[in-house]
């Protein structure tokens, strides 16, 4: 973690130089990743069961859907919390994430339509920025699943200050693209990362995934991103954008 207000991120390799920017595009598009992107929520949560029952814990599917969007030392607490485990924040993180990461490795579980829907964004010269509690070492797998400069960059858990629902990991995002929170859209999964999103003033999309997602002010629900296109971003969060 770093201790310093700016956040450390390190941009992705650009591969195009981009023209203005459609008005019927946002200005740049915000991923979450785990629940969003991918479909590693089930990896995680087997992480979690496994390292727990080895070391003698008990957990639960409740208790692991609590942990769903949070920054990795918040998750870390609770297991130990709830689980009495004797491990530290740092080794339950660097268990779990060895497990998450071997897992992505043998399999990229893309969910439903975002990869599609994140491949049309690049071919239009919209930025992409992928905005994860993971840490670095897993997001660098998840990217490396797809053609260099998908993501213009990546914000990741181990390189805030402050993770969701902070919104500084979605101000960070809009900073290093140089464009307003409020003319971007961001992609969550969780109530947690909603509530991020939207206190940076983005625009959100909901799609609920592993936990449901409640009504916040700022975003809007759908039930998926399979056939999603491009151009129906703005739309989808018109709504939204008028109250702000």
């Amino acid at each position: 973690m770093t201790s310093d207000t700016e956040p450390h991120v390190r941009p992705a390799p650009l591969t195009r130089t981009d023209g203005d920017a459609d008005a019927g595009l946002p200005a740049a598009v915000l991923w979450d990743m785990d629940g969003t992107l991918v479909d590693t929520e089930p990896y995680w949560i087997q992480a979690e069961h496994e390292l727990v029952a080895e070391h003698g814990g008990q957990w639960s599917d409740e208790f692991a859907h609590e942990l769903v969007g949070n920054a990795l030392e918040v998750s870390a607490q609770l297991i130990i919390d709830k689980s009495h485990i004797p491990l530290t924040v740092p080794e339950i993180i660097d268990g779990l994430l060895g497990r998450v990461v071997a897992q992505v490795r043998r399999e990229v579980p893309w969910r439903p339509g975002a990869r599609e829907l994140l491949l049309e964004l690049d071919g239009l010269g919209v930025p992409n920025l992928l905005v994860t509690m993971s840490w670095r070492s897993l997001a660098d797998v998840v990217v490396g699943g797809l053609p260099d400069g998908t993501f213009r960059a990546l914000v990741t858990g181990d390189e805030v200050a402050h993770g969701k629902p902070h919104p500084e990991p979605y101000l960070a995002a809009a900073r290093l693209v140089g464009v307003d929170p409020a003319d971007c859209v961001a992609l969550e999964d969780s109530p947690t990362g909603v509530r991020s999103a939207t206190a940076a003033g983005v625009p959100t999309i909901a799609i609920p995934h592993v936990v449901p997602v409640p009504d916040i002010e700022g975003a809007v629900r759908v039930t998926g991103l399979d056939g999603v296109r491009a151009h129906d971003l703005l739309t989808i969060v018109a709504s939204v954008r008028r109250g702000a």
